[in-house]
């Protein structure tokens, strides 16, 4: 089926980013099993589900280049981190992930304007507002963990309460 209006260089990077998704899916998982090794299964929990959320968003991404009758192509995923030295590394790097998720975010945005795609513009939009919920959890995270210094019976608390995420 030939594509829906939409150009070659949009399509591309729209199609890297679900590589970029699905990678950050990837990297969500590797942080999980530290944490699980580890006795902090809230926060393994709370990684695992941002894992699923990530290949929410490329299934999100997919279905949109699909509906405009493009076929995606899924690139070769990188072999995330995963040497790891604490919890508090792990989601200082988590934080730091997720602003690097929402420039490329940005950078679609700019290429949707400039390409005159106005389906990509609302599509985006959506990832634009869940970029902003992502950020601000990850850093309310590290923030709590910068406040807790280490603080064993603390770690643990913040553990339990984010095994605790719907």
């Amino acid at each position: 089926m030939e594509g829906i209006n939409i150009s070659t260089k949009l399509f591309a990077a729209i199609n890297k980013q679900i590589g970029f998704e699905l990678y950050s899916g990837y990297l969500y998982k590797s942080m999980a099993i530290y944490c699980k090794l580890n006795n902090f299964k809230g926060m393994a929990a709370w990684l695992n589900m941002q894992a699923h959320e990530e290949n929410e968003h490329a299934e999100k991404m997919m279905e949109h280049l699909i509906d405009r009758g493009y076929k995606v192509v899924l690139p070769k995923i990188d072999e995330p981190p995963s040497n790891f030295k604490s919890v508090t590394e792990i989601f200082e790097k988590a934080f730091e992930h997720e602003k690097h998720v929402t420039a490329n975010i940005h950078k679609l945005y700019k290429l949707a304007v400039a390409e005159e795609d106005y389906p990509g513009q609302i599509m985006l939009q959506w990832f634009i507002k869940e970029q902003v919920e992502e950020e601000a959890n990850a850093g309310e995270i590290v923030d709590k963990l910068k406040m807790i210094n280490g603080n064993l019976g603390a770690i643990f608390m913040l553990d339990h309460q984010l095994g605790m995420r719907k």
